[in-house]
């Protein structure tokens, strides 16, 4: 099936699209012992999970180039090009909040306050979540691909879209009793830490908010 599939409709621009979501969620999941180094005040630790971080998101990059110089054009894709190009957009801004992060953590050597690491480094995994469930979706795409976008297949991807829905609500959750937290410490910290907290948390979020609108994209291109 897969060949007499490929014959019509030429390469399948889905595994380089699924090589690259696997970089962007590598990205993200490297936040894990990225903050848990900066919660240990481990800054050479953190240094290496944050040069990871970088050099994943470069190839993510390279992988969004090639994708988007080699994604077939013909007319006879059972999803249009721009729309797998979008999806390869949303993706690759996984990476970049990743690198943005980390960045932004070491560069000002930023602490997180003792009576906030537990729940804050539950909300990194859960953001973290959110991404893996994001690639797990992206890697049904070669059988949805080859089935038409029909099927039982089409059944398992929008359950996984569903999912991506409620672990973005969970990560919308932890935000505010997060921001909350910090609220009440507040007037106990310089205030230029509380601003760049409130960003680093703010950031944190929007990698659930962008799987779950790699979820969106996907169901653009199976609706069509």
């Amino acid at each position: 099936m897969g060949n007499y599939v490929s014959g019509i409709f030429g390469a399948s621009p889905v595994a380089p699209l699924q090589g690259h979501m696997e970089q962007c969620y590598k990205a993200a999941k490297e936040l894990s012992p990225f903050f848990t180094a900066v919660t240990h005040n481990d800054w050479a630790a953190a240094t290496v999970h944050r040069e990871a971080i970088v050099t994943l998101e470069n190839q993510a990059d390279v992988s969004k180039a090639q994708i988007r110089a080699n994604l077939p054009k013909s007319l006879f894709m059972p999803v249009a090009r721009e729309d797998l190009l979008e999806l390869v957009l949303v993706q690759d801004r996984i990476p970049n909040l990743a690198r943005d992060i980390s960045g932004l953590v070491i560069g000002r050597k930023m602490q997180i306050p003792v009576d906030m690491q537990i729940s804050f480094l539950g909300f990194v995994s859960r953001n973290i979540d959110a991404a893996r469930k994001a690639r797990k979706t992206i890697r049904e795409l070669d059988e949805l691909y080859e089935t038409g976008f029909r099927g039982t297949e089409l059944e398992l991807v929008t359950s996984f879209i569903a999912e991506l829905d409620e672990v973005e609500n969970d990560t919308d959750r932890l935000q505010m009793k997060l921001r909350d937290q910090l609220f009440v410490l507040e007037a106990d910290l310089p205030p230029v830490n509380v601003m760049f907290l409130y960003r680093v948390i703010e950031l944190i979020g929007e990698i659930g908010d962008q799987a779950e609108r790699i979820g969106r994209r996907l169901e653009l291109i199976i609706s069509h």
